[in-house]
């Protein structure tokens, strides 16, 4: 009997990239759910994933904006009823979302507990690279495994990793935190490259205002692992 196959988008004010994102996974058969959660956006974001029609797609849109991690553990409590297998996906990599493709073969092929997406270099200049470095070194120095994509949020799960933990924790530092987690609990990641793309943040002041969140939570983060695996 093949897994059931539960992706969770959370998506805030996505109307422009939802809609290509859902109809370029909506026809991939391993795919049995696609949960939208649309994170209180003040625009169509939930019209718009209504509107493509298709059965395995539901469409949650929560009364306020509340953040990513909220958003991800509302569609962890729906997916779990049913799922064997559970990814996370953004709402904007628009047409390249259908490379999802390469991060469930492996995990249906049993070559580890969790795939991660491995993101091709970034278009345009963004940050001087502190965020990835911090991540990065961070997960090596703790684990002793040296990953290149700490910080993509494009992941495949075996149900029985979420299954150790309560929630998924908020803020930016999510991704390198549950990284630690899981190569702490022995579970295996491995990380395949895929040609996704999604909206970037620049080399202006928007841009190193969300990295420089991005790097306190990451640290802020790194501190409270620090203590719970000494």
């Amino acid at each position: 009997m093949n897994p059931y196959i539960s992706i969770i988008i959370p998506a805030y004010n996505e109307e422009d990239k939802i809609k290509d994102t859902l109809e370029n996974i909506k026809n991939i058969k391993e795919i049995n759910e696609v949960i939208v959660v649309d994170d209180g956006s003040s625009d169509n974001t939930s019209l718009v994933a209504s509107n493509v029609k298709d059965d395995k797609i539901k469409v949650f849109t929560l009364d306020k904006n509340r953040g990513k991690g909220y958003a991800l553990n509302y569609g962890l409590k729906i997916a779990m009823k049913n799922a064997d297998i559970i990814g996370f996906l953004d709402g904007d990599l628009g047409s390249s979302s259908s490379e999802i493709e390469k991060l469930i073969k492996p995990i249906l092929n049993n070559e580890a507990d969790v795939i991660i997406a491995k993101f091709p270099p970034a278009k345009k200049k963004g940050g001087l690279g502190f965020v990835k470095s911090l991540a990065k070194e961070s997960v090596l120095e703790m684990t002793g495994k040296e990953l290149d994509a700490t910080l993509s949020g494009q992941r495949i799960f075996k149900k029985e990793v979420l299954e150790k933990f309560d929630e998924i924790p908020f803020g930016y530092g999510v991704e390198v935190g549950m990284t630690i987690d899981i190569l702490k609990y022995g579970y295996t990641i491995k990380e395949v490259l895929v040609n996704m793309t999604h909206s970037e943040t620049g080399r202006d002041l928007k841009g190193f205002i969300h990295r420089g969140k991005q790097f306190y939570h990451i640290k802020r983060v790194l501190k409270q692992k620090r203590k719970e695996w000494r």
